[in-house]
């Protein structure tokens, strides 16, 4: 059987992709991004999943840290997940009862609105997981939680709420990483992490033409710190197309060269709503 590692405990968004990516899976919790790939990396699991990007929010940069800096893992999937947060309470409790609300930042950050407007001066809370928070809201008083409803059916709580996100569009997208990516299906992704000498103008552009020049569409762009001092950064980019791929390959190539760090983080095949769902 294959072993699963996820972002737990039960009952997060994550335990509802990794379920999703192989329902037949032994699925194994984990409490941070860097235990989850770590237990891929040590033979504990065969795959990880891991949340990587939301709508609302933009990129988990946990997870984005572990691939670039704390892993030698591959993505080899990707899956997107709409997600709805609920107001989750002890049964019984009643909406002015609410005094303070538990959950993951990332959480709290998609329902800012929500919060603004109904529970203006409720105190809110950070919490390792949205599961976490339900657990700790079922034990006092006057407190509630944000997740999943089935964080709430699992620990016999009650839903207030539904649909408490800013965006009714919300969703998260997750990767699925291991030893190796996938291979070539003919509609797929590739991600690679890179930096390029920071102290001479045009470097980052020189590397974008590299795309431009071969008709490469590229479907992300972001950075984060390198860690190697302020001002320092290491680029992420998405780009349509496998490793294999022959103009892929050669803008592959001509990055690395050019670039001072370069990671090729892994090909695998493009999520498709009609396919994957």
């Amino acid at each position: 059987m294959t072993r699963v590692a996820y972002l737990g405990p039960a009952g997060t968004f994550t335990e509802a992709a990794a379920a999703r990516y192989n329902p037949g899976a032994q699925l194994l919790p984990f409490q941070s991004e860097a235990t989850v790939a770590a237990a891929v990396e040590s033979g504990d699991a065969d795959e990880c999943v891991l949340p990587i990007e939301n709508s609302l929010e933009g990129s988990v940069t946990r997870t984005v840290d572990v691939l670039v800096h704390d892993s030698q893992l591959a993505i080899r999937r990707e899956l997107i997940l709409p997600v709805e947060l609920c107001l989750i309470v002890r049964p019984g409790t009643k909406s002015e009862d609410v005094r303070v609300i538990y959950s993951k930042p990332e959480a709290l950050n998609q329902c800012r609105q929500f919060l603004d407007q109904h529970y203006p001066d409720a105190r809110q809370e950070a919490a390792l997981s949205t599961t976490a928070a339900v657990e700790t809201a079922l034990a006092e008083e006057g407190a509630a939680a944000i997740g999943a409803a089935r964080a709430a059916e699992l620990y016999q709580a009650e839903v207030l709420t539904r649909g408490v996100e800013d965006g009714k569009g919300n969703k998260t997208r997750f990767v699925v990483l291991s030893r190796n990516d996938s291979e070539r299906t003919g509609a797929d992704k590739t991600s690679i992490a890179f930096s390029v000498p920071h102290d001479k103008p045009g470097t980052l552009v020189d590397v974008l033409h590299v795309f431009a020049d071969r008709s490469i569409n590229l479907t992300k762009i972001e950075s984060r710190p390198s860690r190697e001092g302020l001002g320092i950064y290491i680029f992420l980019i998405d780009l349509d197309g496998h490793r294999t791929d022959r103009q892929v390959s050669e803008a592959l190539a001509a990055v690395e060269e050019k670039a001072h760090f370069f990671r090729l983080l892994g090909s695998y095949p493009r999520y498709d709503d009609a396919r994957d769902s």
